[in-house]
């Protein structure tokens, strides 16, 4: 039987808010059984599960809400908990969005580690795809397809000398998620960029917790963590994306161009077509091939 698995204990860190620019606090706690993973506003007491019936806005980031209560930029520490292979988790955020952290999800990994993950009783559950599933939208396009284990393969083309015709597949049943996938940042343009601070956005942006381009070249004096570094960050955006499938995925995403808003309406699509996808309870022996995201990562 592969386990569910939660956090050992709490853990708290404090950060800023991309849009707002103001200090975020967030606390993981570990979650019973089947709890899944909820969201707290703690500051209104709002309890939001971090389902895609409960996505209100994907513009530039992805937000779920509920009551009137909304947190934005969840998709980094959704992806770095799928990624970890943590079914259960209670998160409690002081105010209406995820502190953007460094960009990536390395720091919530190591917020992860650092609290330990503990196996349950019960079994995992996933969602197994029966049939392909997809939308596009003009040059937009992604699917979810049957497969053994789980992988996402992406595309990114922007009109940019070092993004054009870049693709990069993960296969999550043979690569390690904390090696390949999160340490990879968020990256935007300076000149949209500066047009969002002025609109009263990403008030919190810098080069500390972005990868920033002008028309040729990375601004940052860092330069990049991986050569493909943008389209790993959309993968990482992906995964915490298909987590609001609600269980871990075994199947095979495949996108082209595609962002929150694609990501939404194809796990929207994928819930509404009951035929196009199975409930399994993971008991005895799993092999490697089949195993969900986040199998590589040990529980102790």
């Amino acid at each position: 039987m592969i386990p569910q698995r939660t956090l050992n204990h709490s853990i708290r860190c404090s950060g800023i808010g991309l849009h707002s620019g103001k200090k975020i606090e967030l606390i993981l706690h570990p979650a019973d059984e089947d709890a899944g993973i909820t969201f707290c506003r703690s500051d209104l007491g709002t309890t939001i599960p971090a389902k895609a019936e409960n996505v209100t806005d994907t513009r530039l980031c992805t937000t779920i809400g509920h009551d009137g209560a909304n947190i934005s930029t969840v998709e980094h520490l959704l992806s770095a908990l799928a990624g970890l292979g943590i079914d259960n988790a209670h998160i409690e955020v002081s105010g209406p969005e995820v502190p953007v952290m460094d960009g990536s999800s390395a720091p919530f990994v190591f917020l992860i580690q650092c609290a330990g993950i503990r196996d349950q009783k019960a079994a995992k559950k996933v969602m197994r795809v029966l049939k392909k599933i997809e939308v596009e939208e003009g040059d937009k396009r992604c699917s979810l397809h049957p497969a053994a284990g789980f992988k996402i393969s992406y595309l990114l083309d922007y009109d940019h000398p070092m993004l054009r015709d870049r693709k990069v597949s993960i296969d999550f049943s043979r690569q390690a998620y904390t090696r390949e996938v999160s340490r990879a940042r968020t990256f935007g343009f300076l000149h949209e960029i500066e047009s969002l601070q002025k609109a009263g956005l990403a008030l919190g942006g810098s080069l500390e917790n972005a990868i920033v381009l002008d028309q040729y070249r990375v601004v940052n004096e860092t330069g990049l963590r991986y050569d493909d570094e943008c389209v790993r960050h959309k993968i990482l955006d992906t995964l915490g994306d298909l987590s609001l499938a609600g269980l871990p995925i075994i199947g095979a995403f495949e996108g082209e161009r595609t962002g929150h808003e694609m990501n939404h309406k194809l796990v929207t699509a994928l819930l509404a077509d009951e035929s196009a996808w199975r409930i399994e309870e993971l008991q005895g022996e799993v092999s490697s091939e089949e195993a969900p995201a986040g199998q590589l990562a040990p529980s102790s």
